[in-house]
Order: C-alpha cells, then sequence, then structure tokens
C-alpha cells in the first residue's frame, strides 16, 4: 500500500480550496435517433430558471463521486426516461464548453456526449420528462438547429449535427443508427436524414458495398421483394463521400 510522502501531505493538509476559483462541471447530451427519413434529437423543456420553459438538451451537474460519464448517464434517465444501458446506443465524448459567461449562475464548464440511438427507422423510444425537466420530446434536429435554446445548448447542439455529419464521410458509423443488420435503403435514410438531402440509390449502394458485410439474409418485408441484409465493417470510407454541398 503507497503512502504519501511526508513532505507532500504537510501541503495537502494547508492546502486551501477556497483559494481558488470555483468551477461547477455539468453534463449536456446530443441524443440523436431517425425515424420516418428525420434526423430528431431529445429535448428537454426546463421546469425552472434559468431558461424557464426554454428547450434544452438534456444533462445537469456531475455529482462529487462520479465521472462525467456517469452523470450523462444518469441525467438522461432522470429527465427524459432514456436508460442508454438498456438501449442499442453509441456514446462518445463532443466537446467541452466552458465560456465564462456560458451560464448565468455560476461558472460552468460542461462536457458534451453525443449518443447515437439505434432505431428501426419508424419509432423512437418514448420520453418522459422527470427531475427538473417539466416536458421530453423528440425534435426534428434541422428544424430546431438554430433555434434559441437555453445556455449554449442551439450550439452544443450544432456541434454534435457537424460531428456526425463529418463521420458519415468517411466512417461506417451511420450504421449506429440502425439495427446491428440493415438494408442500404435504412442506411441510406440515415445520410439523408442527416445531410437534409436525396441521395441517387445506385452511387450510394456502390460506394457503400466494400465496407459492408453482406449476410445472405433477406429483410422480411411487408410489401415488395425482401431486400439484402447488411452488417457494418470497421473499416474507414475510401476515397470518402462527398457530402452534398448547402447554401
Amino acid at each position: 500500500m503507497s503512502r504519501t510522502p511526508k513532505g507532500e501531505q504537510e501541503y495537502l493538509n494547508a492546502y486551501t480550496p477556497k483559494d481558488y476559483p470555483s468551477v461547477a462541471l455539468t453534463v449536456d447530451l446530443v441524443v440523436l435517433a431517425v425515424a420516418a427519413g428525420v434526423l430528431h434529437s431529445a429535448l428537454v423543456r426546463r421546469g425552472v430558471h434559468p431558461f424557464m420553459g426554454g428547450l434544452a438538451l438534456p444533462g445537469g451537474f456531475v455529482g462529487p463521486r462520479e465521472s462525467a460519464e456517469q452523470a450523462a448517464f444518469r441525467e438522461l434517465e432522470e429527465e427524459t426516461g432514456l436508460d442508454l444501458g438498456r438501449l442499442p446506443v453509441h456514446v462518445e465524448q463532443l466537446a467541452t464548453y466552458s465560456d465564462p459567461d456560458r451560464d448565468p449562475r455560476i461558472r460552468v464548464v460542461s462536457v458534451a456526449h453525443l449518443a447515437l440511438l439505434a432505431t428501426d427507422g419508424q419509432t423512437l423510444p418514448a420520453l418522459s420528462a422527470g427531475s427538473d425537466a417539466a416536458a421530453a420530446g423528440w425534435h426534428p434536429v434541422h428544424a430546431v438547429v438554430d433555434s434559441p435554446m437555453a445556455f449554449d445548448h442551439s450550439s452544443i447542439l450544432r456541434d454534435g449535427l457537424e460531428r456526425l455529419s463529418g463521420k458519415l464521410e468517411y466512417t461506417t458509423v451511420a450504421a449506429r443508427l440502425v439495427p446491428e443488420e440493415f438494408t442500404m435503403t435504412q442506411l441510406r435514410t440515415v445520410y439523408e436524414a442527416t445531410w437534409n438531402t436525396r441521395l441517387a440509390a445506385g452511387n450510394f449502394t456502390r460506394k457503400m458495398l466494400p465496407h459492408l458485410h453482406d449476410t445472405g439474409r433477406k429483410s422480411k418485408a411487408a410489401a415488395g421483394a425482401p431486400a439484402s441484409l447488411f452488417t457494418a465493417t470497421e473499416r474507414h470510407i475510401h476515397p470518402p463521400m462527398n457530402r452534398p454541398a448547402t447554401d
């Protein structure tokens, strides 16, 4: 068992945290999922000040014995009912936001996370507001990304959308938003929903096939011919997909 050197222990005993500026740590989550050809984000209406009634990302303060990731999972479940431990989801840190004036209460630094939730492309998990959220719901990202939001959450949402949009060009991250086995149409829908555009089906298929594994199985289509089912490889897309230019 290691022991703290005497000189260091004396220093720690005399150390006064109040001599330094206090900074609170929070987490915010950009949770994205696709349904009916539209990219959605899980958002809440704040039930408390500041920004009461304002649209916001789920999130909150990190507890004294929590990591940022643990707090992110806890806050999301408390505010929306989404339990990421029980859902097919990919979570990664997005960025750290530390502007001194981003919160009107105290100095707050936020570690934002991006969560990509797999769906069948038709339905989204039900949300239930809790904690200090007055309401929780899924919102079309491209319809709200430029709308006023609490704190700097519109900027965080834009950054999350840009992270996903950029990674679609050179990785198979789109597969994180569809079932483990998916059709080419389901995968193309993720690209179209994220980039907010239409893509030529034939060109898309030719580009993606080298980076997918054909399972040899077919989808159980309710109408029309069954489609081939694929799984994603971890290979980078090279040359990258060309994201259509936006105005």
